[in-house]
């Protein structure tokens, strides 16, 4: 069964969680899988693979033939020290790409922006979904998106991409997130953004060294609690590779696996982000197991057998716990 299709009326019993996305409602009864499509020359992983909008509309129908479900299109890289692009440079590498993907396929396209000119041309080019790193904090950003009828990603970034790396802070990652994601939820239905066009994301690896994104990842039940869908995007980021670092040392010791996560550890990264699959395919079936619906990857072939798997092994335990409650 294709995750884009309407929902039809079905038995009693929890309604299935959905997206309304631009006129399309994608099903999220099971998890689905977000390709990761930058059209930009600076990204960590992908940068300046994808110069011309038919090399990344190739790029994207494959990622659709692979399993994917939404087709994330990203024109300015959000790399930790990355620094902005112009709103016309933006514009001029996302939009031809926008118009392609939707008028080629049947995914759901996303573009990642917190610009708001972007977000007011790009339903009008074809897309059905925004994805923000900033949760529109931008000055218009909310009455730009609340103008259109795209969903809408909000994820949380303790500072800007430029500097967020350098000494973030938390009392309690989780709660803070979750607060931040709430009420970020909470301006957009007030702003009348239906809450159905809504999810969120954690923001791994957005203003956080290791100890707080295996807190997070640790916390994905409390934050998938909040309401909105969850959004999680692991793939191939600088902490896989701190975490593999510090697994790899812990081997070496025949130390336990905890070894070099605690609040005074620093591992830096050894691996580079193509050599970062297997760990990353780990952490999105734990964040599927967790509560994950939406999971943002490069690595789209590999990380849809994942997140299948984990999704079916998930539903198995949610059935048997219930199945232990009702006798």
């Amino acid at each position: 069964m294709s995750a884009l299709e309407s929902q039809p009326p079905g038995p009693p019993g929890p309604v299935p969680p959905v997206l309304h996305c631009a006129g399309r409602v994608l099903s999220l009864a099971r998890p689905v899988v977000m390709g990761i499509l930058n059209v930009t020359p600076d990204s960590f992983s992908d940068g300046g693979r994808y110069a011309t909008p038919d090399e990344a509309l190739a790029a994207a129908e494959q990622m659709v033939a692979e399993g994917a479900a939404i087709i994330d299109i990203g024109g300015e890289s959000t790399r930790p020290g990355a620094t902005p692009v112009s709103t016309e440079e933006e514009l001029r590498r996302v939009l031809p790409v926008v118009e392609r993907a939707a008028a080629r396929l049947p995914a759901i396209v996303c573009v990642d922006t917190s610009n708001p000119e972007l977000m007011r041309r790009a339903q009008a080019s074809g897309a059905h979904m925004i994805n923000d790193v900033r949760a529109l904090r931008r000055p218009g950003a909310l009455e730009a998106l609340a103008a259109t009828r795209m969903a809408l990603c909000l994820m949380h970034m303790q500072g800007e991409p430029a500097s967020m790396q350098r000494d973030p802070r938390y009392r309690n990652v989780v709660d803070e997130v979750g607060e931040f994601l709430g009420a970020r939820a909470r301006a957009c239905t007030q702003a009348g953004i239906a809450a159905e066009r809504l999810c969120v994301d954690p923001g791994f690896g957005f203003g956080k060294l290791l100890r707080h994104n295996l807190q997070l990842l640790a916390g994905l039940t409390q934050l998938a609690a909040i309401g909105p869908p969850l959004l999680v995007g692991l793939s191939r980021k600088s902490f896989v590779a701190a975490l593999l670092a510090v697994a790899d040392a812990a081997a070496g010791a025949g130390a336990g696996t905890g070894a070099g996560v605690g609040a005074g550890a620093t591992v830096a990264p050894v691996r580079a982000p193509t050599g970062r699959l297997a760990a990353s395919l780990a952490l999105a079936s734990i964040a599927v197991m967790r509560g994950a619906r939406i999971v943002r990857a490069h690595d789209v072939a590999a990380t849809v057998d994942a997140v299948r798997v984990a999704g079916v092994i998930a539903a198995h335990v949610a059935d048997a716990a219930d199945a232990t409650k009702g006798g």
